[in-house]
């Protein structure tokens, strides 16, 4: 009842603030970047989702059928969501690859629009004004534009206007990118259809897969803060490089928005999400990184042997039944009308039921087992990211991760004007401490799983956090003044100077991650660089940290060719000598004139799972250098992956000398961009860009995911400095001018300046203002 109360007050309040007139000042610079300025935050919503809506209408229109559950009602229920089209957007969510009727049952059954209704209405007003702003904006370039929309969704009946629900369904989705959307097909194998007789399980057979922990292999970001003991003129510097999907609304989106006296942040945000999610205010300068914590445990249920249905669980040795909730799928049939189908899905106070028998998690008569996500009901990301925007050191972003916990999934890494730099992982995390893991609570280790039936198991709570996750005193962090940097690997290796540990006696909780294990090339390739850029030059600045994030290094060439190519020539292999010989006069490097990378490629896709290949092993107290060296016995397993690689590209008719830039490309209105980089954590490349398709003759084909908004931020007297990139571009739709103008510019390694100022702003060669309005 109070929960319903509240929700009607703020839709009342929302009823009221929608009579009231738009307006919007939406400027645009170079390349597309967006600038909106606004009295407040409903009016700077509103220009907001209108600006992305003019770049991106059809990929959020798509989107928004995936979180309503209605793919099926358009598509059919066993097409899968749209792929990229024509080199126009896709809408396929890389975490969520369910057909369609599976995922519109997920969407419907696991989202909980109650919950997230009553959030937003006991939340900040400022969050409830921006989403009701960009609504209204995303409508307004509906309205005015049904006739002339792109052609991937001109005409289309599931181009339809959003409502506020849609708005918190659409960011409730991208919190659940780490927690449910992994355990999607579980959540719907578990739902039963209302009409059909209950079936458990036999028994829970044993584990065939490994059980997935987190977001996708590979995905992740690069973030480097260097502060006022490493920096040129002593205040801070930023490199955000994120690795994020080239499609989907998880593309970034150029952004400076500003509430006069309140707010005034530039950067990137994401579709559907009206904040700057990485960027830089005057004094301060921020990114994010994924983070190794995992979001969510497992826990295991003693069902009631009374209920045959396996609907009542024990808790502190009383019954409690599960509450449960009824939704409706209806899909597109081949004669053109509707059929509807209902699928019941079930809940215990921790969560969700999930069933997985190739993982041994199954429902049977005394057991079933649900998934307890820190982030189901999270209603705090806008909130979080305007604060962060608002934040004019890195003292009071730490503050503010802290108090709100709003961040899904990543860490967070910033530096400020004073010199300041932060490593925080103020993400979601459940409140389970070390020592529950060395309980009898725990009792699924490899499914973080625990015993579902006692109080005394659950999450814990402190006292300045949400419900049921971890505060700022349990999150890991590091300050500092010389630098600290992430890049997807544990917390402890923040800084390659200084080690971090957690508190006494435990440490942090082990749902942040392991520490003293291998950290992935990647991560070190990003230390030793930015180390052997200190020794050399002292003191850096962002021209530096723009030559960092295009070294373009492999550091498994690095580490491994020095000891291979001797063995490879001592060989005598005529199959081989050729490959040698380019491997030996290769320069190391993803450029786009690199020729030999696209060999050492196809040879370390194979050679890195090489078992006993490292001569020095793995040291916890030298984990940037370590492991290192060919091992002697490695040697002809390591020959014989050269052998199969050459023989690949011979069948490919690729010559093994061939340029990265002739293979490595992404095609736009059939042109090619050829594009340097390399994979990330299996070769080591700073610089990540990940293929979406396998080595052909004609290349390597368009991106999945990898480098995306590319931001170097300084600081003077006045306030940032900063230049950055978004490979992509601003749009998807191809007849527009912003659909590859930025694609060149990666090519050539250039950023362009960021105008921040009013001054800087209007004299930007593209400026061109807009006054959006709607009585």
């Amino acid at each position: 009842m109070r929960t319903q109360v509240i929700w009607l007050l703020a839709a009342a309040v929302t009823a009221g603030a929608a009579a009231e007139p738009f307006r919007s000042e939406v400027t645009r610079t170079s390349y597309g970047v967006v600038h909106v300025k606004a009295a407040d935050f409903r009016n700077l919503g509103y220009g907001l989702g209108h600006a992305y809506a003019e770049d991106n209408v059809c990929m959020l229109a798509d989107t928004l059928l995936t979180v309503r559950g209605e793919r099926s009602r358009y598509f059919g229920a066993d097409a899968y969501a749209t792929k990229p089209k024509n080199g126009e957007y896709g809408a396929a969510i890389d975490y969520v690859t369910l057909r369609n009727e599976d995922s519109d049952f997920f969407f419907k059954g696991y989202l909980d629009l109650a919950q997230l209704r009553a959030g937003y209405a006991a939340g900040s007003q400022e969050v409830r004004d921006v989403l009701t702003g960009y609504v209204a904006g995303y409508n307004r370039y509906l309205r005015d534009n049904s006739a002339s929309l792109p052609a991937a969704c001109k005409g289309a009946a599931w181009v339809k206007a959003m409502t506020m629900d849609d708005m918190y369904l659409l960011i409730a989705e991208k919190a659940l990118h780490a927690t449910g959307e992994v355990f999607a097909g579980a959540i719907v194998a578990a739902a039963r259809e209302p009409a059909a007789a209950v079936a458990l399980a036999k028994s829970i057979a044993p584990a065939s897969r490994k059980i997935p922990m987190g977001m996708p292999a590979g995905l992740g970001s690069n973030g480097l803060a260097v502060g006022k003991g490493a920096s040129a003129n002593g205040r801070g510097l930023l490199l955000g490089n994120p690795h994020y999907p080239w499609n989907s609304a998880d593309r970034f989106y150029q952004v400076h928005l500003t509430v006069p006296g309140k707010y005034d942040a530039m950067g990137a945000s994401l579709g559907g999400m009206p904040a700057v999610v990485i960027g830089f205010n005057k004094d301060m300068a921020w990114t994010h990184t994924v983070t190794k914590a995992v979001h969510f445990t497992t826990f295991k249920l003693d069902l009631d042997p009374a209920d045959p249905t396996g609907t009542t669980y024990f808790y502190d040795g009383a019954p409690v039944k599960m509450t449960s909730r009824t939704v409706s799928v209806d899909s597109l049939q081949a004669d053109g009308t509707l059929a509807s189908k209902q699928k019941t899905f079930y809940f215990s106070k921790q969560g969700a039921v999930l069933v997985m028998p190739e993982a041994g998690v199954d429902w049977t008569a005394s057991t079933a087992f649900v998934l307890g996500d820190a982030n189901r009901n999270n209603t705090r990301l806008v909130q979080q990211w305007l604060a962060i925007g608002k934040a004019g050191n890195v003292a009071a972003v730490k503050s503010t991760l802290g108090a709100i916990a709003g961040l899904p999934w990543v860490n967070t890494v910033a530096a400020d004007r004073e010199g300041n730099t932060l490593y925080m992982d103020g993400s979601a995390v459940p409140n389970m401490g070390a020592d529950k893991f060395v309980s009898d609570c725990l009792v699924l280790p490899e499914l973080v799983g625990f015993d579902g039936s006692r109080s005394e198991c659950a999450w814990g709570q402190d006292p300045d956090a949400p419900a049921g996750i971890f505060g700022a005193a349990n999150m890991p962090q590091q300050e500092r003044t010389d630098y600290v940097a992430n890049s997807n690997d544990g917390y402890w290796l923040t800084n390659a100077r200084e080690l971090l540990t957690g508190p006494a006696p435990y440490g942090y909780s082990p749902l942040y991650g392991s520490t003293d294990v291998e950290q992935t090339l990647r991560t070190r390739i990003g230390f030793k660089q930015l180390e052997a850029a200190l020794t050399a030059e002292r003191f850096l600045d962002t021209d530096d940290l723009q030559r960092l994030m295009f070294a373009n290094r492999v550091h498994a060439a690095e580490l491994i060719l020095p000891e291979l190519l001797p063995a490879c020539l001592a060989s005598n292999d005529r199959q081989l000598l050729l490959a040698c010989a380019v491997l030996m006069i290769w320069d190391r490097k993803a450029d786009l004139d690199s020729r030999g990378a696209v060999l050492f490629r196809e040879f370390w896709n194979a050679a890195a799972a090489i078992p006993g290949k490292w001569k020095v092993p793995f040291d916890a107290a030298d984990p940037v250098n370590t492991p290192r060296g060919l091992a002697p016995a490695a040697v002809p397993a390591m020959l014989d992956a050269l052998r199969a690689a050459v023989a690949k590209l011979n069948a490919q008719a690729v010559p093994l000398y061939g340029r990265l830039g002739d293979y490595q490309y992404e095609l736009r209105n059939g042109k090619r961009y050829p594009l340097h980089g390399g994979i990330g954590d299996i070769d080591g490349a700073y610089n990540s860009i990940n293929m979406a398709s396998e080595l052909s003759a004609a290349g390597y084909g368009d991106v999945s995911w990898g480098t995306s908004y590319v931001q170097v931020v300084g600081f003077d007297q006045a306030g940032p400095v900063a230049k950055g990139l978004l490979v992509y571009g601003q749009s998807v739709d191809p007849k527009s001018p912003h659909y590859a103008d930025q694609l060149p510019l990666y090519g050539r390694k250039a950023l362009f300046r960021l105008p921040f100022t009013d001054t800087q702003i209007r004299s930007d060669a593209g400026y061109k203002l807009k006054v959006l309005s709607e009585n």
